[in-house]
């Protein structure tokens, strides 16, 4: 709430193009060497959420839709509690990747587990249920570009310092028996550091799925049985990923107590979901 609370009157002044290539100097939060950081509307919180999708940062598209959303909604007077749970709805994982992501999610049973009818309507009707967030919460650009995880976060204490403030404080936020998504290699080591920190057990950990960015797309397509192991490129290793993809399931049909997680976070019985 306090950055917006910084923030507002500068939003409200502006209108950002979809096509826009950079962001506004007037949202630069802070600067060192190669990397920037801009504030864009991605405080929301959701405290009572049964699984926490992790990305690295927001892109600078995700970032227009979400400041220009939080505008729209004060312009028509809604408060900003509501204005930044409605910006960080539009702008999470959109486009191609949020495609993508609903499709992994469904292949690892995460809509049975949280008996919604599908992983689309976590972003939308059932969007209660999850908690969108990124390791570095606030948008971070290296050398005039999306940070993409190099330098790596952990090593570099002006980005480790967002892990430290932010996604610290949301898993602080966020019940105990959440589940945690992380998007990604990089933001699999964040959590594997957090979880050596004793922030969070690492069985609540589902890690291993590929980044659902378009430019991932091979490693998509294999992870979702759409794509032969005989026609991976060199890039792409089958082995990893089936490796990946069945501790996955393996943490959600055993490291978990199902009778007892299930109930408490969707309010059925085990008899009533299959994984």
């Amino acid at each position: 709430m306090a950055n917006l609370n910084r923030y507002a009157e500068i939003i409200l002044g502006m209108e950002i193009s979809a096509s826009r290539r950079n962001f506004p100097a007037a949202l630069r939060m802070e600067t060192e060497g190669d990397l920037e950081v801009y504030y864009a509307p991605f405080d929301y919180v959701n405290v009572k959420a049964k699984i926490c999708i992790c990305g690295i940062t927001p892109g600078l598209q995700q970032a227009v839709l979400a400041i220009n959303r939080v505008r729209e909604e004060l312009l028509s007077g809604s408060n900003h509690d509501d204005a930044l749970k409605s910006a960080k709805e539009i702008a999470s994982f959109s486009g191609t990747m949020r495609d993508n992501l609903i499709a992994m999610l469904e292949m690892i049973g995460v809509s049975k587990l949280l008996d919604v009818e599908s992983c689309a309507d976590l972003f939308g009707k059932q969007s209660d249920l999850v908690h969108y967030t990124s390791a570095l919460r606030y948008p971070v650009i290296h050398k005039g570009r999306n940070y993409s995880g190099t330098p790596n976060m952990l090593f570099e204490p002006f980005l480790l310092k967002q892990i430290e403030l932010y996604l610290k404080e949301e898993i602080g936020l966020l019940p105990e028996k959440c589940l945690y998504v992380p998007l990604g290699p990089r933001v699999s080591d964040v959590f594997s550091h957090l979880s050596g920190h004793g922030i969070l057990s690492p069985t609540r950990v589902l890690d291993g799925l590929p980044h659902p960015s378009g430019l991932n797309s091979e490693r998509i397509s294999y992870f979702l049985g759409k794509k032969d192991r005989n026609s991976l490129s060199s890039r792409t290793s089958a082995t990893k990923i089936d490796a990946a993809k069945a501790e996955i399931l393996q943490k959600i049909s055993e490291s978990y107590p199902l009778d007892l997680f299930i109930k408490a976070n969707t309010g059925c019985e085990k008899s009533q979901i299959t994984i």
